[in-house]
């Protein structure tokens, strides 16, 4: 009788264990960037997929179970901007060789990923994060396309959010191909990010003008003319496999997306 009543409790004890986790841990996502990811900002999705990862696989199990409810503000958002990115490598890695993402079963707005104990689609999660009010989770959002900011080498920790934001607007329009500044005749050529997601930088009386001038001290108001850039939905893969991806490619895969 002893024994069988200690063998119920190990297994109550077992059973409670899977309850939800007490924190998130991004440590197996960082070392996924590190190892996977180039300096250019490209990703071997080739690499990872023909080696597999278990750490990317793990990174996934963690996100797929409820979170903490006790996440802060940072944590809650370090967490959906690294899931959004593992979520996305994740995905071509799937459908890998693709010189697009456009060129996957709709890519964004499907429910198929497993997140905080529910699916969701990539465009929920961005939801998410856009209501937060915060317009620098822009340039940490990468959709697998050349013309995306910089994926960053690490993964996003609540500790150092604000850094690690800062730093990646900074690095996203120091970029040469994705942003260009001619203070002389007081232009810029910027990404169609800042036009698609205009409303999200004219929160509380700021504007994109105001937002770029605060992180590249080149743009001044008034005056400042913008120009934005065409998107590159080519593969954002070290072997350069979407380098061709045209805009008649894109049109035509977004329309499939459509239907």
């Amino acid at each position: 009788m002893k024994l069988t009543l200690w063998l119920f409790a190990l297994a109550y004890a077992g059973l409670a264990q899977t309850g939800p986790i007490s924190k998130l841990d991004h440590s197996a996502w960082g070392r996924v960037l590190a190892q996977y990811e180039s300096r250019e900002a490209r990703v071997d999705y080739g690499a990872l997929k023909s080696h597999g990862s278990p750490d990317l696989q793990e990174y996934l199990r963690q996100l797929a179970g409820p979170w903490p409810k006790s996440l802060t503000l940072n944590e809650r958002k370090a967490a959906l901007i690294d899931a959004y990115n593992a979520l996305t490598v994740n995905w071509i890695v799937q459908n890998y060789p693709v010189p697009s993402i456009w060129r996957t079963s709709h890519p964004f707005t499907e429910a198929r990923h497993e997140v905080d104990g529910r699916k969701v689609s990539l465009e929920q999660i961005e939801t998410e994060l856009r209501n937060m009010g915060d317009p620098r989770i822009h340039a940490a959002l990468v959709c697998a396309s050349i013309s995306c900011p910089p994926l960053r080498r690490e993964a996003y920790v609540p500790e150092q959010l604000e850094r690690q934001l800062d730093d990646n607007v900074r690095s996203w329009l120091k970029n040469p191909e994705l942003t260009r500044f001619d203070p002389a005749n007081r232009k810029a050529e910027v990404s169609m990010i800042f036009d698609w997601y205009k409303s999200d930088f004219e929160k509380n009386g700021s504007s994109v003008l105001l937002f770029l001038s605060r992180f590249a001290p080149v743009v001044t108001e008034p005056g400042f003319k913008l120009t934005y850039r065409n998107y590159n939905w080519g593969l954002n893969d070290t072997s350069n496999i979407g380098a061709n991806y045209s805009k008649a490619s894109f049109y035509k895969d977004y329309l499939r997306n459509k239907l």
